[in-house]
């Protein structure tokens, strides 16, 4: 998945200089100031507590929470981050359809219909994304009247995707690919040297058969798999911390 709203978290900053100084006193306002540098951001959200609509340190109230809600993703603590995901998404509705980290969250927190609806609202705004697709089906998949027959019929058509091996994941989930063809896509160069871009082929490959498997009840495999992306090729960024907060909550070490 793409990164998101990393302009807004620099606008934050910015506008804690521009801030009026009648809306908080000048020990608070540099109390806040210095909590959002020091990505203290539990602090900043204690600090701007009871803001006024409209306040200037509105956008620094919320680019903390949403930087807590990722936080907080990445500890498992999924609820906490669906929190602070809906108060973010509270003070910038028009930010809803671009936030598929919610949706990941949903996943987890089994609210499947939710999650769900979340994909489609983010497949308006970023129409060429594999793992939307892949999302939405595993969300689909475990609704209440999910199948996976039915989820592989309506799986999001992308075409656009370019990224290895997202091509090949996209026709596996669909059920015109296979395994074999995502780790082929996926599979290094025999030099024995893995590269960073290898090694996150592979986070990605077995991320999201790890994922293919769990919507298919093949828990084993799915265990096989999530290791590989948590463990053997770890990676730093949204998704590959994403596969190590699957292990982690699956049980997988």
């Amino acid at each position: 998945m793409k990164n998101l709203l990393s302009l807004l978290l620099l606008a934050s900053l910015a506008s804690c200089s521009v801030a009026k100084d009648d809306e908080l006193s000048e020990e608070q306002a540099e109390a806040v100031m210095k909590a959002f540098q020091d990505e203290d951001y539990s602090k900043v959200i204690e600090l701007t507590d009871g803001l006024e609509k409209g306040s200037s340190w509105e956008r620094v109230r919320a680019g903390s929470l949403q930087r807590r809600g990722v936080e907080r993703f990445f500890a498992a603590d999924i609820d906490g981050s669906i929190a602070d995901f809906d108060a973010f998404l509270a003070i910038y509705p028009e930010e809803d359809p671009h936030h598929w980290q919610r949706g990941l969250a949903y996943y987890y927190a089994e609210e499947y219909e939710k999650g769900k609806a979340q994909f489609e609202r983010h497949q308006t705004v970023n129409t060429q994304d594999v793992e939307n697709a892949v999302w939405h089906f595993i969300c689909t998949v475990r609704t209440p009247d999910g199948d996976v027959e039915a989820a592989q019929k309506n799986l999001i058509p992308i075409e656009g995707d370019s990224r290895v091996p997202m091509a090949e994941v996209h026709d596996l989930f669909a059920g015109r690919g296979t395994v074999e063809d995502v780790l082929a896509a996926a599979k290094p160069n025999e030099d024995n040297t893995l590269s960073e871009v290898e090694k996150n082929h592979l986070c990605y490959a077995h991320l999201y058969l790890a994922l293919y498997f769990e919507a298919m009840g093949d828990d084993a495999k799915m265990k096989e798999h999530i290791r590989k992306a948590a463990v053997d090729y770890k990676m730093d960024h949204y998704m590959g911390k994403c596969a190590q907060v699957h292990a982690k909550l699956r049980g997988v070490e």
